[in-house]
């Protein structure tokens, strides 16, 4: 392949989500076709389909490129700070774009293989930014138990946002206290240990 088909194929795949972002917003997730966004990008819907499975992978592939173009974690203050400040960022995030939250809930629970490889890269993503929001603590030995805990709250907790149960501005606050029980019980056992 050469730099100028493997550039243009680039190009392609980028204008394929530009142009899928700008389908959802237009048209909401549930209206939105493959071929709505093959023609909104200018591209036939065989191209696109060469790069998109199925509507699911475009909004899985959009909201990991959402998250993706985050700013880092905050490191100042203590860990649970810094960790109930890492869930607001990615629900702030996540609330910048409501169509995309709302498609994004079912497109995950799909059993699409592109879909599942996302969905590992989405879990990922939000593991980094609470390791990055836990930092260098006390409780090393628990730090593991400790991520998985507040991974399983965070994906809970989007879960029930993404089928209308909160919004995500209530996320945020409803796992503040659940993050200072976590971090906190975690830093009290460290303490109490040494």
């Amino acid at each position: 392949m050469s730099s100028a088909t493997s550039t243009r194929q680039a190009e392609t795949v980028e204008r394929l989500f530009a142009a899928g972002l700008d389908e959802l917003r237009h048209a909401g997730h549930e209206a939105l076709t493959i071929r709505s966004v093959a023609a909104r990008a200018g591209v036939s819907s065989a191209t696109a389909y060469t790069y998109l499975a199925s509507k699911n992978h475009l909004f899985a592939e959009l909201f990991w490129r959402h998250l993706a173009e985050m700013p880092a974690v905050e490191t100042s203050g203590s860990r649970v700070e810094r960790v109930q400040e890492a869930v607001r960022g990615l629900t702030t995030r996540i609330a910048e774009e409501p169509e995309l939250a709302a498609a994004v809930t079912p497109a995950l629970l799909g059993s699409d293989a592109d879909v599942a490889r996302l969905r590992l890269r989405i879990g990922a993503e939000f593991a980094a930014r609470f390791e990055a929001a836990l930092g260098d603590g006390t409780g090393a030995k628990d730090d593991d138990a400790v991520r998985e805990a507040l991974l399983l709250a965070f994906s809970g907790a989007l879960l029930q946002a993404g089928m209308g149960l909160m919004t995500y501005d209530e996320m945020a606050d409803r796992l503040a206290p659940v993050v200072a029980v976590i971090v906190g019980e975690a830093m009290y056992r460290a303490c109490r240990d040494e």
